[in-house]
């Protein structure tokens, strides 16, 4: 990683990892694709390496992103679905030029040409938020109970109850958070 950049936060679900590229929507916001050399970072960590990124692509993956998560969030509060976001979604999802191709471990692996460019990687992220919010994935969609995240994440527990879009993060963080509490508390009545 390069020095001076926050780490990525990645998840085994393509569309809310995505949307983990800004964290801490609810405190201090972390920006982790602030340049278009780091989104070609992040799309290659996730099998979609394409060779270049502009500004306006940049921009436009940000917007992808940010309409996932406002479409993410209602559907985990079971409101309607914003229509702007949804356009967003449509749009992005119809552009690209990926193929889904199928491996011998019988799943499912999106295939980018030689020649693939930044919107052909956005189309897949977009056909993966599309597949979740349709409801076609076995899983929920939730919001992290940490104040200041809020994240939205594809919950796939056999439970359904997750609470954190990352037990390394925010779960850990809030649980600390308790037991400092607790602590306090224990001094307090022990005075």
């Amino acid at each position: 990683m390069p020095a001076g950049l926050p780490e990525f936060r990645l998840g085994k679900v393509l569309a809310t990892s995505f949307t983990g590229t800004l964290t801490e929507r609810r405190g201090d916001p972390v920006e982790r694709i602030p340049t278009p050399r780091r989104l070609l970072d992040w799309l290659a960590v996730y099998g979609l390496a394409v060779e270049s990124c502009t500004s306006a692509q940049l921009e436009r993956a940000r917007e992808l992103r940010e309409s996932i998560h406002a479409a993410a969030t209602a559907a985990a509060r079971q409101e309607a679905l914003p229509a702007a976001t949804v356009q967003v979604i449509n749009d992005c999802s119809v552009q690209g030029r990926a193929a889904a191709v199928l491996t011998p471990e019988n799943t499912r692996r999106w295939l980018l040409g030689p020649a693939s460019r930044v919107e052909d990687a956005l189309s897949v992220i977009a056909a993966d938020a599309i597949s979740i919010l349709a409801g076609e994935r076995d899983g929920r969609l939730a919001l992290c109970a940490s104040p200041t995240c809020r994240a939205a994440f594809f919950d796939t527990s056999q439970s359904r109850t997750r609470r954190w879009c990352e037990m390394n993060t925010c779960g850990n963080r809030q649980k600390k958070a308790r037991f400092t509490a607790n602590q306090q508390k224990k001094l307090k009545s022990a005075k």
